[in-house]
């Protein structure tokens, strides 16, 4: 049995749907996850795009990183909240907040990524870096 997953923007205007598991979970403390979660940190999971259905109207934009690299980020017009983005390093796949699953159970990150980023104060995680 498949598992099927729901994530969706703070007003329910935009969502998704993720089938299976994420290919890739990870913590990223790289500056632009920074800024598009407010937070220390961001939490992302992983999947083929074949496994993404998406519903509603979204909003797009696009960033370069440090190294130069294209990222679209696809978030709700009416709340602004971010459900889902691609990156050009990863072609075929969909990365997807994971707290937009709001699912306590949501398996937790594989990998840290952009380590030497990561706030001091916050701990350690025994994870493998890429």
């Amino acid at each position: 049995m498949t598992t099927i997953r729901e994530a969706r923007c703070a007003c329910g205007a935009l969502s998704l749907r993720a089938g299976g598991d994420p290919v890739r979970i990870s913590v990223c403390h790289c500056l632009d996850c920074k800024r598009r979660t407010g937070s220390a940190f961001a939490w992302n999971a992983t999947y083929e795009s074949g496994a993404i259905a998406v519903d509603g109207t979204h909003a797009t934009w696009h960033t370069t990183s440090d190294e130069g690299f294209w990222a679209r980020h696809h978030f709700c017009p009416a709340c602004g909240v971010y459900v889902f983005y691609e990156i050009e390093r990863r072609p075929g796949m969909i990365s997807v907040p994971a707290g937009a699953f709001a699912d306590p159970d949501f398996p937790p990150p594989r990998v840290d990524v952009y380590e030497e980023r990561r706030c001091p104060w916050l701990p350690e995680l025994p994870l493998p870096h890429e």
